[in-house]
């Protein structure tokens, strides 16, 4: 018994110690490992010139799958019941079944369905030149959310722009 009392406190205390250690990489700024900081880091504001937009529309196929119906059955089973009563010699058990009534229940396949898969989500792009002012990143691409696209779109060609990107490229 206090060899397993034993082995659970130095479990306990290599895992506490385990959990200390994180991840290694510790940022100077705020003391938090990477990842946290990698989570924590907010989309950045960039800036350039109106370049191309671009709208990928959504695609579908058709698919099939089979068709799944709960299929349920009225069924007994046989319950066994038992009574003591009485002390020492003149102890006596009664037992006694019953019929209990239920309903079992499973899915079982019946036929093939028909269904639209999504292959190709739909998405927003926008290529700016003079990504923040640096005159050497041109034609990059960012994909952007529908309201920006929009906005971009209005936008002149050439016109200096200014959104939050969802992520790069398209």
């Amino acid at each position: 018994m206090t060899r397993r009392l034993l082995a659970a406190g130095v479990t306990a205390v290599l895992m506490a110690g385990l959990g200390a250690c994180g991840d290694g990489g510790t940022d100077a700024t705020t003391g938090h490992g990477s990842v946290a900081k990698e989570a924590q880091a907010s989309p950045e504001r960039v800036s350039g010139l109106r370049d191309t937009v671009r709208h990928v529309s959504r695609k579908t196929v058709a698919g099939t799958r089979a068709h799944m119906v709960r299929k349920c059955a009225s069924t007994t089973r046989r319950v066994r019941h038992t009574t003591r009563s009485g002390t020492g010699t003149r102890k006596t058990t009664r037992v006694w079944y019953t019929t209990e009534h239920y309903q079992s229940c499973k899915k079982v396949r019946q036929g093939t369905e028909s269904y639209r898969r999504v292959v190709r989500a739909e998405r927003w792009c926008v290529r700016l030149d003079d990504v923040n002012r640096d005159t050497s990143r041109d034609d990059v691409w960012y994909r952007v959310t529908r309201q920006t696209y929009d906005q971009v779109s209005a936008a002149d060609r050439h016109a200096r722009v200014e959104f939050i990107p969802a992520s790069t490229g398209c």
